[in-house]
């Protein structure tokens, strides 16, 4: 009976040596900090809970019973994208194989040339052109990627997110290309409920008299709701109202943080379309990106199959100020002579079936 390597198929995030948890077969992503997440969840339903229990029955027969209604459906909404936020791939960046980050600094030692020894070699960054401007892509040393524009990595859960925009303890998670409008609209609810409540905490002690109210012995949680609405809502409106900024420069947090778009440079932002309603439309209106972590891989992939991937995928080197000159030539020799993908991918091997009972009694007779 001949042997036949049966390679076993997983997914991606099945590898990913990053500090998250996965859970329903890797539907669910959250950072392994989760703890200061169940307090917002805690402080969302709790409040929620008591202005239901002691407010909205009140209300509900001396104003309207619309009141309790819309309460109901603006804290389902919140719940949904607070939950969406939190375990959902916020864009995690997968790291290269060993195969693939060999292949890298091979292409990175051909770019810079050899460095003297105790001289410091150059940065490793790519130049591509966005819009009619130069962005730097730079190297990821943990990852052993070169970052895509606008992605960064995340230090607490040591992975890179494309178009990263911070960390967020309050959902437990990263927020960055898949997750963005889901925290958006997150805080933006979550600022209407908190209003909502306050204020109609406030109508309901003015409605049974200030003075009485803070005798009775049942309107002490009513006073409780109105100190955590009164605390919460000046962070989760200022919030929004930062992050409503930003969607209309089409700029995130890091970008914000770091002055990447208004430094000492005066680099203008090539991804803002100069009209706010066009930036809102694509940061929350913009197709969702699948997630990468889902692809199927091998377990154990032929070199040569990762290198012709590498080729196919990787797009050229693009010399920079950092290239010294005798490398400039062979670099774009080597763009010009690289293969079409047609002629560099030979054709898959054929892989022999398994053998049956029947053909292995053959082989034997014969």
């Amino acid at each position: 009976m001949s042997a036949v390597m049966i390679t076993r198929k997983v997914r991606k995030w099945e590898k990913l040596p990053g500090k998250n948890t996965f859970c329903c077969d890797g539907r669910v992503m959250m950072a392994r900090q989760k703890g200061v997440f169940y307090l917002t969840l805690f402080l969302i339903v709790g409040t929620c809970a008591l202005f239901f229990a002691f407010e909205c029955p009140y209300l509900a027969v001396h104003l309207s019973p619309a009141i309790p209604v819309f309460a109901v459906l603006l804290f389902l909404f919140v719940i949904a994208m607070l939950l969406r936020t939190s375990f959902s791939d916020p864009g995690v960046l997968p790291r290269a194989l060993p195969e693939e980050a060999m292949f890298i600094e091979m292409e990175i030692e051909a770019a810079n040339g050899n460095v003297p020894t105790g001289q410091r070699a150059p940065p490793r960054i790519r130049n591509v052109q966005i819009n009619n401007q130069i962005v730097k892509l730079k190297y990821c040393y943990t990852c052993k990627i070169f970052r895509p524009p606008r992605a960064s990595h995340c230090s607490i859960c040591d992975n890179c997110v494309d178009r990263f925009d911070h960390h967020c303890p309050w959902v437990g998670n990263c927020v960055g290309k898949r997750n963005y409008r889901y925290f958006y609209l997150f805080t933006l609810s979550l600022s209407m409920l908190t209003i909502y409540i306050f204020t109609f905490d406030i109508v309901h002690m003015v409605m049974r008299e200030f003075l009485l109210f803070l005798i009775r012995r049942d309107t002490q949680f009513t006073v409780l709701e109105v100190l955590v609405c009164f605390f919460t809502l000046w962070s989760v409106v200022g919030l929004t109202g930062f992050h409503t900024y930003l969607i209309s420069l089409n700029q995130t947090t890091n970008e914000d943080i770091k002055g990447s778009w208004s430094g000492k440079n005066r680099v203008q932002n090539p991804y803002s379309h100069k009209n706010i309603i066009k930036n809102c439309c694509e940061v929350l209106c913009g197709p969702t990106y699948p997630s990468v972590l889902s692809v199927v891989i091998a377990a154990s992939a032929p070199f040569q199959n990762v290198v012709l991937r590498l080729q196919k995928t990787t797009a050229p080197l693009i010399p920079n100020e950092h290239t010294p000159d005798d490398a400039k030539p062979s670099i774009a020799a080597s763009a010009e002579k690289s293969p079409s993908p047609r002629e560099e991918h030979p054709p898959a091997p054929k892989v022999p079936p398994l053998a049956s009972p029947e053909t292995d009694v053959e082989d034997k007779t014969h």
